[in-house]
């Protein structure tokens, strides 16, 4: 997410969240999301309590609505704002962890799921190294890869 909101010029904040967290700093996270039309990646979402989620959900649903009303101003957490329609919200989760939580289903609809993998470094080497000239390119990113592990 920083590297595409880097390309694009766009603002990100990136935020490790915690079981201490509560839905009015969210709140707050949200509106100044919300006006000023930045990104935000959310690390490790499924940290936050199931109670203070339920109410994310409905934060981010109020957003997501006055997004498809195409609303130069919306009404959130009781105020007025203006609404940057660049804005984006984005989360990470580790579920295999202790102490996380699964997202309600209200939440779990209004983003979509990417799998991410390991990726295989002797072979993003070995491509690195043909396209170099490197005619014994297999052998050597396998070294290489041992190497730096």
């Amino acid at each position: 997410t920083k590297d595409l909101a880097k390309a694009l010029a766009k603002q990100c904040v990136v935020f490790n969240c915690s079981d201490g967290l509560d839905y009015k700093m969210m709140g707050k996270f949200f509106a100044g999301l919300a006006q000023a039309g930045a990104w935000a990646c959310f690390d490790e979402f499924n940290r936050i309590d199931i109670e203070v989620l339920s109410v994310v959900a409905q934060q981010v649903l109020t957003i997501r609505t006055a997004l498809l009303q195409n609303a130069q101003r919306f009404v959130f957490e009781g105020r007025e704002i203006k609404l940057n329609p660049t804005l984006g919200v984005f989360i990470t989760m580790n579920p295999g962890y202790a102490g996380r939580t699964g997202l309600p289903d209200n939440l779990k609809s209004l983003f979509r799921p990417v799998a991410m993998m390991v990726p295989d470094y002797a072979l993003i080497a070995e491509i690195i190294l043909f396209s170099e000239g490197f005619g014994e390119a297999r052998v050597l990113s396998q070294k290489m890869v041992q190497l730096y592990k």
